[in-house]
């Protein structure tokens, strides 16, 4: 089972619960951003994901934070972690930016406990993959919360994402379709607006 998912960072750590809780990401859940499907443009109900350019696509690439930034690109990157089991580590990341929103102390102890529990307590329902360490602190932090709490594994995890999902983001079909797609859209719309002139072969009077 493990050489199958060689890929994944950390499978093989905990191969029997790691399958158990990857699988549990096959089942629908209402805050799940996008449907897991390859045709990102058509996600959008409001159809702000038709009138991607191509331009907007393409800027992507250049790094992970333009890339998540957008609100379409946030959507078609979660879209392709789901693919590849990893749907947690942008939804940790997500709740961290959330989570510096709270104000009151009431709310950060609250949220704090709510994510340390979800993402990153061992064999939580969406552990995220952590050093000892860096888990350790981060049970510390949330004794006394602060908005800074989750900083050192929020940055870990977005390290992870940057260096190896992105990557394999910027190559896999989902994105190049994407790409393409809005190239050609792009193409035809130029062809579309160029001025009409006169043909070169009539004779003028």
């Amino acid at each position: 089972m493990c050489k199958g998912l060689a890929a994944l960072p950390a499978t093989c750590l905990r191969s029997a619960k790691d399958m158990k809780h990857r699988l549990g990401f096959l089942l629908p859940k209402p805050e799940t951003l996008c449907d897991h499907s390859s045709a990102p443009i058509k996600k959008n109900k409001t159809g702000a994901a038709q009138r991607l350019s191509y331009d907007e696509v393409k800027k992507w690439s250049e790094s992970l934070q333009q890339l998540i930034s957008h609100k379409n690109g946030l959507v078609t990157f979660t879209e392709f972690l789901q693919s590849e089991y990893s749907e947690e580590n942008i939804k940790f990341w997500l709740a961290c930016e959330e989570y510096r929103k709270h104000k009151s102390p009431a709310k950060l102890a609250a949220s704090a406990k709510k994510i340390y529990d979800e993402y990153i307590a061992v064999e939580a329902p969406r552990e995220v993959n952590l050093e000892s360490q860096i888990r350790e602190k981060t049970r510390k932090n949330i004794l006394e919360p602060t908005s800074s709490c989750f900083d050192e594994a929020q940055s870990k995890i977005y390290t992870l994402m940057e260096k190896d999902s992105y990557p394999r983001f910027l190559k896999s079909k989902i994105y190049l379709e994407l790409l393409n797609q809005t190239r050609a859209r792009s193409q035809q719309k130029g062809k579309t607006q160029m001025p009409l002139t006169s043909d070169p072969q009539r004779p003028h009077a």
